[in-house]
């Protein structure tokens, strides 16, 4: 990343703290939001081996972890940017899981994964930097291993980054009752 793009992910990460703090992101707990993560459970027992290792990138408060059955993963790593989504996740004690504070720019897994979930997180990635995340999450994913990417409405300049380079195996549109509000969720494999 230049000098600017630094600079503009810095002031992003105060932005995501303080949003967080005041309550902000509530509303991912909500009803609305509860369809796209059951869609992102099914689509990981459908097309993941049993009993996964899961990578959630852009985890917030680990919402998608604790939505799951304990029963349905064998480990799961949470990652986002936000200290103190990172922080309110970790405060669950959530079997089998951790929640780490990382910048999705630069960070590596400790680990190769069964599941990669870019979980609305694709889309902040800085344009010059997205096909290396995408590069370095693949390297990460286990033999078999799927990446499911879920973007809020359009996500354009996203979805060729992951056509280019995997085989779709599902592709999903989750409506609701607001005809603004909806989400694209993608399942790929190599």
């Amino acid at each position: 990343m230049n000098i600017i793009d630094k600079f503009h992910n810095w002031r992003r990460k105060l932005r995501w703290n303080k949003q967080y703090r005041r309550g902000r992101w509530n509303n991912l707990k909500g009803d609305i939001e509860k369809v796209r993560y059951q869609t992102i459970i099914d689509l990981i027992s459908e097309f993941a081996v049993e009993n996964p290792t899961v990578l959630d990138l852009g985890c917030g408060e680990g919402i998608l972890c604790e939505r799951m059955n304990t029963s349905q993963y064998a480990h799961f790593v949470g990652m986002d940017f936000s200290s103190v989504s990172i922080k309110s996740a970790q405060q669950l004690n959530l079997p089998n899981s951790e929640f780490i504070c990382a910048d999705i720019h630069s960070y590596t897994p400790q680990q190769k994964f069964d599941v990669i979930v870019f979980n609305e997180v694709f889309y902040y990635i800085h344009d010059t930097e997205k096909q290396n995340v995408l590069n370095r999450m693949m390297d990460n994913l286990n033999e078999n291993g799927i990446i499911i990417t879920s973007i809020y409405r359009e996500g354009l300049g996203c979805w060729n980054h992951f056509d280019d380079k995997m085989k779709q195996l599902k592709f999903t549109t989750i409506t609701t009752q607001n005809e603004k509000t909806y989400w694209k969720i993608g399942v790929y494999k190599n």
